[in-house]
């Protein structure tokens, strides 16, 4: 690991001011679960680390008018030991009870949960995000792809979206408050992921001098039913091979609207607008449950070994459904 600068700012204006112009200049710090890994790796390569989980404000759940806020530097644990969220979003505890190991429950945050970079190994083994070998083609194309992209994946970014709470988070309708040198900005969650399409460029809508500071739940989402179902190949600690999120508003027996976000399968998350217009009007049984896991898999694209996703992803849809209403069934 090379030598680097570290800073503990109070403030988030202080912070603002450590970082630079590159992403090279400085990299946020949090929990650290990823980024040191990263460092150790020589995957990336930073002047100064700065700290952010000093500054006031940022590790707190509240709720007000216009919904739940929630800190970026709020640890894993202590959103799902938190009862309004457990009550109100049994999706974030689904997905927080994915990480199946203490010690990440306890150091990591949910910024850096929405921010970690992908788990693509030809990215782990320094051959960039895209992946693309000295001629300019794809090795993932050419190679093992068994945990690549389904959908998304017709231009040169081939790697999957690693956050389980992403899907999640767009689902219920949440954005992200992101500060910067200019101040702060909104940014609706189904457009803080985005697809690279050339070296250089990242996988969030975030700029090098930029902190996401605050995660809003809106106050319209109460009341929907919610939950996320994830296939892993196992049940110790790993990331899943599929997932789906899903966020019904019920009248009565009958879905009056529908979100269904897809997770593992894309370089973002991956919504499946027909699978959820189709939902309308619709009770969520068994029959249901399997034709929207159908809808939601149309256009997938499969590379040349991970055909097996697509099945996975409609039987997460399926069981996302009926785990929303309450039938954890098969």
């Amino acid at each position: 690991m090379d030598a680097f600068e570290y800073a503990k700012p109070s403030s988030l204006k202080e912070a603002l001011g450590l970082l630079g112009s590159d992403w090279d200049d400085a990299s946020v710090f949090a929990g650290g679960t990823d980024l040191i890994s990263l460092l150790k790796d020589d995957v990336v390569d930073t002047k100064r680390l700065v700290n952010i989980k000093g500054i006031a404000g940022l590790n707190r759940v509240h709720e007000s008018a216009e919904g739940v806020h929630i800190g970026a530097a709020v640890t894993v644990e202590e959103l799902f030991s938190n009862r309004m969220i457990r009550e109100q979003f049994p999706a974030i505890i689904d997905a927080a009870e994915g990480i199946r190991s203490p010690q990440l429950h306890n150091m990591s945050t949910v910024g850096g949960w929405l921010c970690q970079r992908p788990r693509c190994w030809y990215y782990r083994n320094g051959f960039g995000l895209l992946a693309l070998d000295k001629d300019g083609q794809s090795l993932v194309t050419q190679g093992d792809n068994r945990y690549h992209a389904i959908f998304g994946n017709s231009g040169p970014a081939k790697f999957i979206s690693p956050s389980s709470f992403g899907p999640v988070l767009i689902a219920l309708g949440g954005e992200m408050r992101i500060e910067g040198p200019k101040g702060a900005r909104d940014v609706a969650a189904a457009d803080f992921f985005v697809i690279p399409q050339k070296q250089g460029e990242r996988e969030h809508a975030l700029a090098p001098n930029e902190i996401v500071t605050e995660i809003t739940i809106p106050a319209a989402s109460r009341g929907m039913r919610n939950a996320l179902y994830e296939v892993r190949p196992k049940e110790g600690l790993d990331w899943p091979l599929t997932t789906a999120a899903v966020a019904l508003r019920m009248r009565g027996d009958t879905v009056e609207r529908a979100r269904i976000v897809l997770g593992h399968v894309a370089p973002k998350p991956w919504p499946a607008e027909d699978a959820a217009k189709w939902l309308v009007g619709k009770t969520i049984n068994e029959e249901n449950a399997a034709k929207a896991g159908d809808a939601a898999v149309q256009g997938a694209t499969p590379l040349s070994r991970n055909g097996y996703k697509v099945q996975l992803a409609r039987v997460s849809v399926k069981r996302a459904l009926l785990a929303a209403v309450g039938e954890r069934r098969v």
